[in-house]
Formats: C-alpha cells, sequence, structure tokens
C-alpha cells in the first residue's frame, strides 16, 4: 500500500473526531454489526456539531482541505454572473445558493451583477451550519461590502422558489451507497467495526504527520472502521443492475468479474426537491462527474470514492471522521433524469470549460492587466486550473433545469452534450 503523509490535527480537533467515532461505533453496535455507507457518510459530514460541515474547521481554501473554482479565480463568479442576467430577464432577479462553501461565489457574483445593471439582485444562502454561516458574512463583508445587505440567510428549504438556484460542489458531498457486483451477485458496502489490533508505528514526536497505514490507529485511540458487505435487498439489486445494465453492455467481455461504485440517491431526490419547489425560474448545478456510460466504465472498477485532508487526496473514508471530506462523483445521467421526474426542462449539459468560455472567460481574462506581472501571472494560472483538461476544466461539468425559461441558455450554445446523458 502506497504510504501517505498526513498532518496530525490539534488536540481540540482529535478530540472532536473521536468523539464522533464513539457516536458512530455505537450505532453500529446497535444496528446488529453494520450500517450502510450512506449513513456512515452521513454522519461524518454532517452530524450536528461534529461532522465535517458542521464542525469548527476550516474547510476551503489554503488554510483548509481543499479550493473549489470560487476561490481559485472571481472570474468563475463572474461568467455565472452573464447566466443569471439573462435568466433575470424572464424570472425575479433573485438567487438561491445552496453550499455556498465560503460565500466568495456569492461576493464575487453579487459584485459582477451590479456591474451588469443588476445591482438590486435578491441573494438567499440556505446553509445549516453556523460555522460555514459566519465565514460566508466575514467573506462577503471583505469582497462586497456595499452589496453584503443583499444576502439572507435560510436554515431550510424555501417553500416556493422564483429566481436562479446555483449549487457549485454540492452534489458530490451528498451521502451515497455504496455497491459491489462479484460474481454475478449484487452486495451492498457498509460499515463495520474493526476489532482486530494493527501493528503501526506511532509518527515521532514533533514531526506533526503520520502516514496512512498509521493514521486510523497513530491519531486516535477510539474506535476504527472497516469495509464490510452483504448481500443487497431486492430493491436496491434491482436499481443496482438497471444502472449498470447499459454499461456492461457496451463492455462486453471487457467487463470485470469484481466492480465497486456508488448511487448518489440523495443527489436525486435533491434535484427532484428542488425543482418541486421551483415554480419559475432556472437551475444551475455544477460539479465533477460524467455521464452514466462514463462513470460506470469498466476502467473505473474501484468506485469514485474520494477523500479531502489538508490538500491530500486519497481513498480511506475511516480516518479522521468529521475532519476530512468524503465525496463521490456525480452522475449526470441520473441528475437529468431526476430532473425530468420533477417536470423541469433540460436547458444544457457541458463541461465546466465550455460553459465558461460560452459565458465569456476570454474576454474577461483579456482584460486582466498585464501590470504587475506577478498578479497577472497569478490570476492566468487560476484560470487555466479552471479550464485545463488536466484539472477541472473537463472532469467538472455543469447541467441546467428551466421551468418557464424560454430561448437558449447562453453558457451552452458553445457546446451542448446533452445528447450524451
Amino acid at each position: 500500500m502506497r504510504t501517505l503523509d498526513f498532518p496530525i490535527p490539534d488536540p481540540a480537533a482529535q478530540q472532536a473526531s473521536e468523539q464522533l467515532a464513539q457516536r458512530i461505533a455505537q450505532r453500529i453496535r446497535e444496528a446488529g454489526g453494520w450500517i450502510g455507507f450512506d449513513a456512515f457518510m452521513q454522519a461524518a459530514l454532517y452530524e450536528p456539531g461534529l461532522g465535517y460541515y458542521s464542525g469548527g474547521a476550516v474547510k476551503f481554501g489554503a488554510a483548509g482541505d481543499f479550493v473549489t473554482a470560487p476561490e481559485i479565480s472571481p472570474l468563475f463568479g463572474a461568467c455565472l454572473a452573464s447566466q443569471c442576467a439573462q435568466w433575470f430577464e424572464q424570472v425575479p432577479a433573485r438567487i438561491f445558493e445552496f453550499g455556498a462553501g465560503s460565500g466568495a461565489l456569492a461576493a464575487d457574483l453579487l459584485g459582477e451583477l451590479a456591474r451588469l445593471g443588476h445591482a438590486g439582485v435578491e441573494y438567499r444562502i440556505v446553509e445549516l451550519s453556523g460555522e460555514l454561516r459566519d465565514r460566508q458574512r466575514r467573506t462577503l463583508h471583505e469582497r462586497s461590502p456595499a452589496l453584503a445587505s443583499r444576502v439572507q440567510w435560510l436554515d431550510r428549504w424555501p417553500d416556493e422558489i422564483e429566481g436562479v438556484v446555483l449549487a457549485n460542489e454540492l452534489l458530490d458531498a451528498m451521502p451515497a451507497r455504496a455497491f459491489r457486483l462479484r460474481s454475478g451477485q449484487v452486495f451492498e458496502r457498509g460499515v463495520g467495526l474493526d476489532e482486530a489490533e494493527v501493528q503501526t508505528s506511532a509518527p515521532a514526536p514533533g514531526d506533526g504527520h503520520a502516514s496512512r497505514g498509521a493514521a486510523s490507529a497513530a491519531l486516535s485511540s477510539g474506535p476504527r472502521f472497516a469495509w464490510r458487505e452483504r448481500l443487497a435487498d431486492a430493491s436496491f439489486e434491482a436499481t443496482v443492475r438497471a444502472r449498470l445494465a447499459g454499461p456492461i453492455t457496451a463492455a462486453g467481455e471487457a467487463w470485470p468479474d469484481d466492480y465497486e461504485s456508488e448511487l448518489a440517491e440523495q443527489a436525486q431526490a435533491w434535484v427532484v426537491e428542488a425543482g418541486r419547489r421551483l415554480r419559475r425560474g432556472a437551475m444551475l448545478l455544477i460539479d465533477y462527474g460524467f455521464p452514466a456510460r462514463e462513470l460506470y466504465h469498466p476502467q473505473r472498477r474501484m468506485g469514485t470514492l474520494m477523500c479531502h485532508y489538508r490538500h491530500l487526496a486519497h481513498g480511506d473514508p475511516f480516518v479522521l471522521p468529521g475532519l476530512q471530506d468524503l465525496t463521490v462523483h456525480v452522475d449526470f445521467s441520473s441528475i437529468a433524469q431526476a430532473g425530468a421526474d420533477a417536470g423541469l426542462d433540460l436547458l444544457g449539459f457541458t463541461s465546466q470549460a465550455a460553459l465558461l468560455f460560452g459565458l465569456g472567460l476570454i474576454e474577461r481574462l483579456q482584460q486582466i492587466p498585464l501590470e504587475p506581472a506577478a498578479d497577472h501571472l497569478r490570476r492566468t494560472q487560476g484560470v487555466k486550473r479552471l479550464i485545463s483538461e488536466a484539472e477541472m476544466g473537463e472532469l467538472f461539468k455543469a447541467i441546467a433545469f428551466g421551468r418557464g425559461i424560454s430561448g437558449d441558455a447562453i453558457g451552452f450554445l458553445r457546446s451542448d452534450r446533452s445528447a450524451g446523458l
């Protein structure tokens, strides 16, 4: 197993992680020794006061665990503002953002929309985490102080939505069920307690890091977790087989006898719920993932689960629960179907790079002053990360839905891959 270098959390964070681990372990015992991976992911990310998104750890930016597009370049939000401005010609100038992160996207959108003549836009952030709300407020007052008063926070779904719904990197962090198709049988992958004593060496005093092999044990004196499988129930088995039918047929003999992946049913349910509440408006979702035929590919036989801790990407979801992000790639075919189930019109599907190009990224990039040279280089390097096929440009996709929206969405005129869903 490849050794990875884990920074050791401070004592308070480590104590919180161990408290969460004890809570999850108790649920496993009460459930007879097994819980679905979606239940584990739900607790690790959203357990009140202890989960990754509900605790107090810094998550976004250089001091956190990963960097999202709005932190990379303000041109990301500026481009999305052009799409919102087009939709505002037909719907109220109102934005509902879910998963607003640090608040950087809201700040950039408000600033650019004001420049485009929409200074009066109403901005709603749906956010349950008090820690994230505080950070979003700080970001807005620092970056758009004159417009920060336009923002209101909601702690639950609005009853009705008229305007534009935005979600950047939201769906990938919704709890997913894990499965394994082995020798023709479907298993659901879940989590149990690892009672075995693993001989690992603790990190040297003062070095501040632990190897991945030592992380679960050396970084925590609490319970350790392990993958456990059981035969899938009839409903889950039927869903898995239906989802894999097309990819298996296309792969033919190349399909492996042992295949693992995930089903993000909660992401689909979220789209259906958002669509049910959308009376008139548009919805733009941006995340990393693929259409089903690419996501469930024989070469992706180990699934897409990815964990992020201090800018280290790895595949062990059981290290430091509550202190690391857990994500799965989005199946955009199922998201498109969820939109259709909610009665929404599909307005477009494309890569992040194509979306940004269609919304004037190059023109905005050309307006960046050449001096100081260091600032120009930093800004252009940020844009490169957003559009490069080797980074975010192709892996990240954008999908848009609408109700009561006519005409083409300008962000998808350059390239629309809806036929591939």
